[in-house]
């Protein structure tokens, strides 16, 4: 009998979606050695691998089977995608054009050696950050630089705006895949992006308030107000938004702080400085990696006050996601600085959802965790904290928490999401 590896929902699907893996045809009690490989689109090689048994009539179903080793042990349905490694120190996965999918391959080989020859089975799975339908609309209006995402059937939908952190550039494929759940999503680049600033300088507000009135009056975009989502900068940038511009509805932050952070922000007359830090605090760990953590002051300090983000000024409700072992900053404390700020000033107390033993880059589900990176402005290897399989869980879980929040203060009509694990 020949040997079958089996994905369901099959070869191909988006990248949030998990997939099942099962082998069939193999001998009863066959040991098998099952590999994955991704090469990211600057060609660097992303693998992992474990160690199975069939079971005694000679079928493997991950499911249910624990791995007896190799990147990761135990029973993990999707234990090959969160073990991914990269064959090049400290590089982080991530999907610069959504407009292709990862091709996965995952192979079977016969028994337990570090480096098994012989290969029983393989197939090519292609995981796709456009779903079916899903409209991709380049957007170079005024001074924005932008890309709008729209999904399928008639509109309009509930509009989100999607800010990334200091890495820069324009990041599609948290908003891409968010648009296959029937949001409208405009990710916003707001530097280091064709001809916008190369560096982290003196944002202005006006620029971000452009891509709010453009979602407002955009005909498929869904009133009367729009959410914000954002991470690390990007999340303090949100917090600005929703405090100073008319119109958001509903905010989500991941791993934001509550002051402005990095560089000055302008709006009209108004300025916020950037909260102290001192980057001689920060440390080294064992393995050579930076700690930026302690470097930042307490924003709630009298020499930070024109840094504070004057959130009792928002209109709408916030959501947090937290992960408590963030080594970027003290994510989870301003999270409760917000709350207690807002409650202070009789304003409704935010939703908080903390994730222990997860660090600071919390992606969609099913990316590897980046738990250390080459950080982009500074150019060196960083330690952003987490335990790599409490962090993936987290990263899943998270996805499902955003979109429950957006439905129900965006008012779409239902929830498309669905999670099979």
């Amino acid at each position: 009998m020949a040997v079958i590896l089996n994905l369901t929902p099959g070869s191909r699907c988006l990248w949030d979606e998990p997939v099942e893996i099962a082998v069939h045809g193999l001998a009863p009690a066959q040991p098998v050695t099952l590999r994955a490989s991704l090469c990211d689109e600057k060609g660097v090689l992303f693998q992992s691998s474990a160690r199975y048994q069939a079971d005694a009539g000679g079928q493997l179903d991950l499911a249910r089977a624990p791995s007896l080793g190799g990147s990761y042990s135990g029973v993990e349905p999707m234990g090959l995608f969160r073990t991914l490694q990269s064959e090049k120190p400290l590089e982080r996965l991530v999907k610069r054009d959504v407009q292709t999918p990862f091709r996965v391959d995952l192979e079977v080989y016969e028994g337990h050696d570090p480096k098994p020859t012989k290969l029983l089975a393989q197939v090519v799975h292609e995981r796709s950050f456009l779903g079916p339908g899903v409209k991709r609309i380049p957007v170079r209006e005024g001074s924005m630089r932008a890309t709008l995402f729209l999904p399928p059937g008639a509109g309009p939908f509930p509009g989100i705006i999607d800010l990334y952190g200091s890495g820069g550039g324009l990041c599609e494929y948290r908003a891409s895949l968010l648009a296959g759940h029937g949001f409208a999503l405009l990710a916003l680049a707001y530097f280091r992006f064709e001809d916008l600033p190369q560096w982290l300088n003196d944002l202005h507000l006006e620029y971000f308030e452009e891509a709010l009135n453009y979602m407002l009056q955009h005909p498929e975009v869904k009133g009367p107000g729009i959410g914000l989502l954002g991470f690390s900068k990007g999340g303090d940038l949100c917090l600005s938004m929703a405090s100073f511009l008319k119109g958001v509805t509903a905010t989500v932050l991941i791993n934001a702080c509550v002051a402005n952070t990095i560089t000055p922000l302008h709006y009209r007359e108004m300025t916020l400085l950037d909260v102290k830090n001192d980057p001689k605090r920060y440390k080294v760990t064992e393995s050579g990696l930076i700690d930026y953590m302690d470097i930042w002051s307490n924003p709630l300090e009298k020499h930070n006050s024109q840094s504070l983000i004057p959130i009792e000024k928002a209109q709408g409700p916030f959501l947090f996601i937290v992960g408590q072992d963030d080594h970027n900053w003290k994510s989870e404390s301003y999270a409760y600085i917000a709350s207690e700020w807002l409650q202070s000033h009789g304003k409704e107390k935010p939703q908080i959802i903390c994730y222990p033993k997860t660090g600071h880059c919390i992606e969609p589900p099913y990316f590897p965790p980046c738990l250390m990176t080459v950080h982009a402005v500074v150019g060196q290897g960083v330690f952003c904290g987490g335990e790599s399989k409490a962090h993936f869980m987290a990263q899943v879980d998270s996805w499902e928490q955003i979109q429950i929040f957006f439905q129900k203060y965006l008012k779409s009509e239902d929830s498309t999401f669905h999670n099979k694990m």
